[in-house]
């Protein structure tokens, strides 16, 4: 009696999820903390509309607008990176990955003029509720943007020195996805925060 093999599932290895499944716990963990916060605040502004709107009109939101487009352009590039390591060209990638760090580092030094523009105007967390939601909101997503932008400079230098291959690429689709998360949040916290009336 001869026994047929099942065959496996076409592409199977290409449905799976891209980067280290770690990641993409940590991934879930955090937008779950950011959902958590958003509905917080959207709970909190229903409770004061006034003072809500009020306040965001103190908001820069060109430099908002602005850091979007950057952090939208800065995704592009590293979805260029992951195809050109997928191309198994190493030196494009990380090339690709330094043009998405230079739109972080737009990001950064615009969210820092913000934040001292506001201190300097003697706004903390306790000059109100919007306040407090604002910067705190900001600023945790401004420490994730610090820190997605220290894994995609190690990944970029790895990348540069043929540490990641065609085959080999997985530290690339890890750090893309966390990028991709920061991205994302951004997209739902900048129109939540600066824009919604």
């Amino acid at each position: 009696m001869t026994t047929t093999a099942l065959p496996s599932a076409p592409h199977a290895r290409d449905r799976a999820l891209p980067g280290d499944l770690a990641m993409w716990c940590f991934i879930l963990a955090e937008l779950l903390v950011f959902g958590i916060f958003f509905l917080a605040y959207a709970f909190a502004r229903a409770r004061n509309v006034e003072l809500f709107n009020a306040s965001q009109l103190e908001l820069d939101r060109v430099s908002g607008a602005i850091n979007t487009v950057v952090l939208i352009t800065s995704s592009y590039f590293v979805v260029r990176a992951s195809a050109a390591i997928r191309n198994n060209d190493g030196r494009i990638c990380a090339r690709w990955l330094a043009a998405a760090l230079g739109c972080g580092s737009i990001f950064v030094v615009l969210k820092v003029i913000e934040f001292a523009a506001k201190v300097e105007a003697g706004i903390t967390m306790s000059t109100n509720t919007f306040y407090m939601f604002y910067l705190g909101l900001a600023f945790f997503h401004f420490m994730h943007v610090i820190l997605g932008m220290v894994i995609l400079a190690a990944i970029a230098l790895k990348a540069r020195n043929g540490g990641y291959s065609a085959s080999e690429h997985a530290g690339v689709e890890t750090g893309a996805a966390y990028w991709h998360m920061v991205d994302l949040v951004w997209i739902i916290l900048f129109p939540l925060i600066y824009v919604l009336h």
